[in-house]
C-alpha cells in the first residue's frame, strides 16, 4: 500500500535531543576530581567543552607539581587553549566540581570563556561573592550534581583530619 511522504517545515519539527547535558559533562568533571582524590590532591575536577565535545580535562595537581597555581581550572584553561591554538575560549564551557576561587575566576575572566558551570559552592573561598571577577559576557551557573561534587571534598577533608 502506498503512503505519501509528509514533509514538515523545519519549524514544526521538535529539536533533536542531545545526550550531552550539564549533568553529563559534570560527571566527566567528577571523574577528574576522583583522580585528584586518588592522588591525595584536593578533589576538584574540570572539563572544557566546545561544540558538545570535551577538549580539555584536568584536576588539581598542586601537590604533584609543587605549585599553588596548579588548580583544575588553570590546568583546563591551558589545555583548552593549546587544543584550540588560541588564548581565548570563546564558544567554550567550563564544568568544574567546585566553585572557582578568586585566582581561577581571574584567569577565566582573561580567557573570555562563554560559560562556567560549577557543582558545589565554596562558601569560604568561592568567587561568586565577587560577581565582577568574571567577564561580563560569561554566564555563571551552579547546581548540577552539587551534592555529588560536594561529597568528594567533604570525604577528602574528613579523611585528612582523621589522619593528622
Amino acid at each position: 500500500m502506498w503512503s505519501p511522504t509528509i514533509k514538515l517545515p523545519l519549524s514544526k519539527l521538535s529539536p533533536m535531543i542531545s545526550p550531552y547535558s550539564d549533568e553529563y559533562f559534570m560527571k566527566q568533571a567528577i571523574l577528574e576530581a576522583q583522580k585528584a582524590y586518588d592522588k591525595n590532591e584536593v578533589p576538584v575536577g574540570a572539563v572544557v567543552v566546545a561544540n558538545q565535545q570535551v577538549i580539555a580535562r584536568s584536576h588539581n595537581s598542586t601537590e604533584l607539581l609543587n605549585d599553588v597555581t596548579a588548580h583544575a581550572e588553570i590546568q583546563a584553561i591551558t589545555a583548552a587553549s593549546e587544543f584550540l591554538g588560541a588564548k581565548y575560549l570563546k564558544g567554550c564551557t567550563l564544568y568544574v566540581t567546585l566553585e572557582p576561587c578568586v585566582m581561577c575566576a581571574g584567569a577565566l575572566y582573561w580567557s573570555q570563556i562563554d560559560k562556567i558551570v560549577f557543582g558545589a559552592r565554596d562558601e569560604k573561598r568561592g568567587a561568586s561573592r565577587y560577581e565582577s571577577l568574571y567577564h561580563p559576557k560569561t554566564i555563571v551557573t551552579n547546581g548540577p550534581l552539587a551534592e555529588e561534587c560536594g561529597q568528594l571534598g567533604k570525604a577528602f577533608f574528613k579523611e585528612r583530619r582523621r589522619v593528622n
